[in-house]
């Protein structure tokens, strides 16, 4: 069996095999996709091939739509090359579900795939052409944050940004340069409607695109390389929008379990690959069976009927909503918790802490009784259901080969957001009390603990990568296990970091909760076993 417009020829065999199928015409779809695109997405990562892709190819079936997916990529060329045309654009998608079922579905949405690369004349010429087209609703992305980042870390205008302002839209180089060239063609053509949709995990995230995009409109025309009314185009909501959007799902690196179970039913070249680039990819993704795509409903040139397949569309405010209850209380403070101890105990799998009764009871406790109470309901998702989904039956997935090392990655950067924002709401509140947080600030003091890079049993092990490691291991590195007295001089100018914990903790009246803590998680060896077993009593 291979995966390909020729070896999914042979349907029986396929649907033996336990495999379900596209049920629409392909090849009809392709034609009228190629004549009256309506979605093009740039980013052809995991998250896409099992969510947006999967949605499309359901309405697909269901006659909802008759057109498909274009599929762009401009950061790992790569993945177009060795991924999706030897394989025709199709994906075998694997769901992974909680109850042990798997459910395998060879997703065929996906019609056409381009490179976005400007000195190539074939590939970026039929990106404008599809930029250009009437039909043309939305142009999503799924690129991560910094792919709508026009600065480095000491915040520098990146060379290729800068000589992008400088020569025009006619030939970028930088991967938000090119994008806005392109939307630059549509302007040309007559100023057509568009979406933006950014639908990165990551809040405002329709801000981030606008701002990328409007900064090249700004420069270009500022030194006439490009009409002066694209400025003005870009701003006009009724022309251009920029939607916020939440999107949700799980959708970890492919697995080598989940390889070797698609080799065992005969499929052949389903090998993961690692680009040049790092990009870990295979012709097959693995992801959980929840999902949630909340977006903000502006469409200037109109939109398909996506909310027949479950994506919910709203007011820009409400989308804040959810994107902060999914953030900054019902889902990521749960996966950091449980990250930062899931190393200090050495365990591999997020699945398998929820089967340890302290672990389990900590990030119970995050949820429903410290979390739970700073949600602002809206009417679109309910915390407590979505709450209640995570916990029951998305953590403790044993089936997802999902790693505390992994979610470790960037801790600095997600505290202030995942744990400062439910502080500050308490703080600012007349009915609740920061003094009444026990466990926040326990996972604090436990992300200080890890910082030694010593796990409980006083092993060293590899910190995940983090841009503020050099800057943030000094604070701990005086401290030896059972040694630990005066933590509060050394952590003092760190737990006042309001960049990296959203709020002074001085302030905020945790410091000495913080530093207590982390004494005792210092004590000794197995002294993180002992806290957790104290506090979760």
């Amino acid at each position: 069996m291979v995966l390909s417009r020729s070896g999914l020829a042979d349907t029986d065999r396929w649907e033996k095999a336990g495999y379900r199928l596209p049920l629409f015409d392909r090849d009809a779809v392709a034609a009228a996709t190629r004549e009256n695109p309506f979605w093009l997405h740039f980013g052809v990562g995991n998250i896409f091939r099992a969510f947006q892709a999967g949605v499309v190819q359901e309405l697909l079936n269901e006659g909802v739509l008759d057109r498909g997916l274009v599929a762009a990529e401009g950061f790992d060329y790569e993945l177009i090359e060795k991924v999706n045309r030897p394989h025709d654009d199709y994906t075998v998608a694997v769901t992974l579900k909680a109850d042990g079922n798997i459910e395998k579905t060879v997703v065929g949405s996906v019609v056409e795939s381009r490179i976005l690369d400007s000195g190539n004349e074939k590939e970026y010429g039929r990106l404008k052409e599809i930029f250009c087209k009437d039909s043309l609703q939305m142009v999503s992305f799924t690129i991560t944050e910094k792919g709508y980042s026009l600065v480095n870390g000491r915040g520098e205008t990146i060379g290729d940004v800068a000589a992008d302002f400088e020569a025009g839209p006619a030939r970028p180089v930088s991967y938000m340069g090119k994008v806005t060239s392109l939307l630059y063609a549509r302007y040309l053509a007559g100023e057509k409607p568009i979406a933006m949709v950014s639908m990165d995990n990551c809040s405002h995230n329709g801000d981030k695109l606008y701002e990328a995009v409007s900064a090249f409109a700004r420069e270009w025309a500022r030194r006439g390389t490009a009409d002066a009314g694209f400025e003005a185009y870009i701003h006009d909501r009724g022309k251009v929008t920029f939607p916020w959007t939440m999107i949700d799902k799980i959708t970890p690196r492919p697995d080598a379990s989940v390889e070797e179970m698609l080799r065992a039913d005969g499929l052949e070249g389903m090998e993961s690959i690692v680009t040049s680039r790092n990009t870990y990819a295979a012709p097959f993704v693995n992801a959980e069976e929840c999902g949630y795509l909340v977006i903000e409903d502006s469409f200037p040139n109109k939109r398909p009927r996506l909310e027949r397949g479950g994506f919910l569309f709203t007011d820009r405010e409400t989308v804040d909503k959810i994107e902060k209850m999914k953030v900054c209380t019902c889902l990521n403070p749960l996966h950091t918790a449980l990250a930062i101890y899931g190393c200090l105990l050495g365990y591999r799998k997020i699945s398998d802490e929820m089967q340890d009764a302290q672990l389990r009871e900590m990030v119970r406790i995050i949820g429903y009784q410290e979390g739970l109470p700073a949600v602002v309901v809206q009417n679109v998702l309910d915390p407590k259901e979505f709450l209640d989904t995570v916990f029951k039956l998305r953590i403790p997935n044993p089936f997802m080969p999902d790693t505390p090392q992994r979610i470790a990655t960037d801790t600095s950067q997600k505290l202030a957001i995942r744990f400062g924002e439910t502080i500050k709401t308490y703080a600012a509140s007349e009915s609740l009390r920061v003094s009444d947080l026990k466990m926040i600030p326990l996972v604090l003091a436990g992300w200080l603990r890890y910082l030694m890079a010593v796990d409980d049993n006083g092993n060293e092990f590899a910190l995940s990568p983090d841009p503020l490691l050099e800057t943030l291991c000094p604070y701990v590195a005086g401290f030896r296990l059972g040694e630990v007295s005066d933590a509060e001089s050394a952590l003092r100018p760190l737990l006042k970091n309001i960049a990296v914990f959203g709020v002074d903790l001085y302030e905020a009246g945790l410091a000495d909760r913080v530093c207590g803590y982390f004494r005792e998680l210092t004590a000794g060896p197995g002294a993180v076993r002992e806290t957790l077993k104290k506090y979760t009593a």
